[in-house]
């Protein structure tokens, strides 16, 4: 591999940090359904499960829906929380959190891991080959610089969608 592209891997962590499920808050729960389609973020969770365990995510962590990848379902935690088993958690280990957001929210990323899920009717991810995945491998400068261009058209969006919601209201 070329020293432009490293692995996903050797950026983050796909995290397993179970607890048991008796851990969970609703305004804290991060379900595939809570998840918002095309970048949308997630909203509160209807509900958290009853039983069994959970994933443990922490501020900074990317949080991406792990069924039906084409819907584009991911997330940047801006606080401490537990997730379902069907939400994948990726953990910065050698670039900026915000930097592996943007790279995990691109197109290229989402049909690498669309062409490499398993099932037909619920596509999930390969965990195993999501973390082959080519990144472009920058310097942490060219990082902060990538985030400080897109920080302000994401603000730009959301705020659109605040309007159209208002709007349509």
């Amino acid at each position: 591999m070329s020293k432009d592209f490293v692995t996903l891997d050797s950026l983050c962590d796909i995290v397993n940090d179970t607890c048991s499920c008796t851990d969970c808050s609703i305004g804290t729960y991060v379900s595939t359904e809570s998840m918002i389609p095309d970048r949308g973020g997630k909203t509160l969770a209807s509900t958290t499960p009853m039983s069994g365990t959970v994933n443990n995510y922490s501020i900074g962590d990317v949080l991406i829906s792990n069924i039906r990848p084409y819907f584009k379902k991911i997330w940047l935690a801006n606080c401490f929380g537990t997730c379902s088993n069907d939400v994948l958690v990726f953990r910065s280990k050698s670039c900026s959190p915000k930097y592996l957001f943007y790279v995990l929210s691109s197109d290229s990323f989402f049909d690498y891991m669309m062409s490499n899920s398993k099932g037909t009717k619920m596509p999930r991810g390969d965990k195993e080959s999501i973390k082959q995945f080519k990144c472009p491998n920058h310097s942490f400068k060219i990082q902060n610089r990538i985030v400080d261009l897109l920080e302000p058209l994401d603000a730009m969006i959301s705020n659109s969608r605040e309007i159209n919601d208002y709007l349509a209201a």
